[in-house]
């Protein structure tokens, strides 16, 4: 299969070279070009027809937002990923590329003790996503497998008081699409893993609640859950629910990382089975990776439920997809269709269910006599 073709944007020298050394290391891309600013990155665009774009934030002449804002009018769906630095101006600068339609980010690495751990650093990050945002390119993929659109059915129905999401490539933007479908009355409390570093969970909350009917926030360790409430997990640390009482509590931890993530969803899902047993509704939605698979597993051997967002209008069917593969989905649905869905089931399964009917007749007999 062809290579992966690549442009890397960077007012930086040093920062050029390493990627172009890092990237072009692996047989299965191609660095076919660089540019020191925006302005040269959009000609080259158009002169080399890249497969992926990484992009700088900072750079002189047209900085990273005001080329990704020009790229999208002419590439709408070119994949772009944002190298951006941790911190808190860097993180703001790159939630406000994903709402312009960036792909993905990578951080550059901050403390590193060797160039070599920098080095390391860029390459565990940054590859697998130009690969997950490439799948076409550089090897076989399997055919997906057909997607099962109806819910399964259950036999028995419960109540549901707690929401758990799970998300990573692309979940920014379609968390955005969802929770401002969730109304100000929800009654039940909604748990979540984005996985993203430090600062940006806290950034990304702030941004989610000031457009949702709900407050959303970073997570805390002891905060009593409560209905129509939020919690995103913090960067750098596993988010877990604990009955507390008649209620539950948030606790953090930074324990070894699972499927290389922490936060990651399958902690939160098993902890938030365990705690809730049956009364869980479980939403994977775009990313890669398998992180969700082994949890979703959780909640529907306690007999909760989980959907996924489907392939179509995800940035990576990686989670949901392996979730679907791996028969722990209920149903799957479009994101535009996943914050209806959300309150619908909870709604739904809050409110009085019909008598048999021969339950029914036996009470009317019994008031006959």
């Amino acid at each position: 299969m062809a290579a992966i073709r690549i442009l890397v944007v960077d007012d930086s020298v040093v920062i050029r070279r390493v990627l172009c050394e890092i990237l072009s290391n692996d047989p299965q891309l191609e660095v076919v070009g660089t540019a020191s600013n925006g302005r040269i990155g959009l000609a080259k665009i158009e002169q080399l027809h890249p497969d992926l774009v990484t992009l700088d934030v900072e750079m002189p002449v047209l900085n990273g937002l005001e080329t990704l804002a020009e790229l999208r009018k002419l590439h709408p769906k070119l994949p772009v990923v944002m190298f951006s630095t941790l911190t808190e101006r860097g993180a703001g600068a790159t939630l406000d590329a994903l709402s312009l339609g960036a792909s993905d980010y990578a951080t550059k690495p901050q403390n590193a003790s060797s160039a070599m751990e920098a080095i390391a650093a860029i390459r565990s990050e940054l590859i697998p996503k130009i690969k997950a945002l490439c799948p076409d390119r550089g090897k076989k993929v399997t055919p997906a497998l057909p997607l099962t659109l109806r819910p399964v059915a259950k036999s028995i129905h419960h109540r549901i008081e707690i929401v758990t999401i799970g998300t990573s490539t692309g979940g920014p933007n379609a968390l955005a699409d969802v929770l401002p479908h969730i109304p100000k009355d929800f009654p039940v409390p909604i748990v979540l893993v984005q996985h993203m570093p430090p600062i940006f969970t806290r950034l990304l909350a702030e941004r989610l609640s000031a457009h949702s009917e709900i407050p959303v926030q970073e997570g805390a360790v002891g905060t009593m859950l409560a209905p129509g409430h939020a919690w995103i997990a913090p960067g750098n640390f596993h988010m877990t629910v604990k009955r507390a009482g008649v209620g539950a509590r948030l606790e953090l931890n930074q324990g070894p990382l699972e499927n290389s993530c922490r936060p990651a969803v399958d902690v939160l899902f098993r902890s938030v089975a365990e705690a809730y047993g049956p009364n869980v509704l479980g939403v994977v939605m775009t990313g890669m990776g398998s992180d969700g698979v082994v949890g979703a597993r959780h909640i529907r051997e306690r007999s909760g439920e989980v959907i996924v967002q489907d392939e179509a209008s995800s940035v990576v069917w990686g989670m949901p997809g392996l979730v679907h593969a791996a028969g722990q989905a209920d149903a799957v649905y479009p994101l535009n269709q996943l914050g209806q869905e959300i309150t619908r089931r909870v709604l739904q399964s809050r409110m009085p269910r019909p008598l048999p009917a021969e339950t029914h007749s036996l009470i009317l007999e019994t008031g006959a006599k």
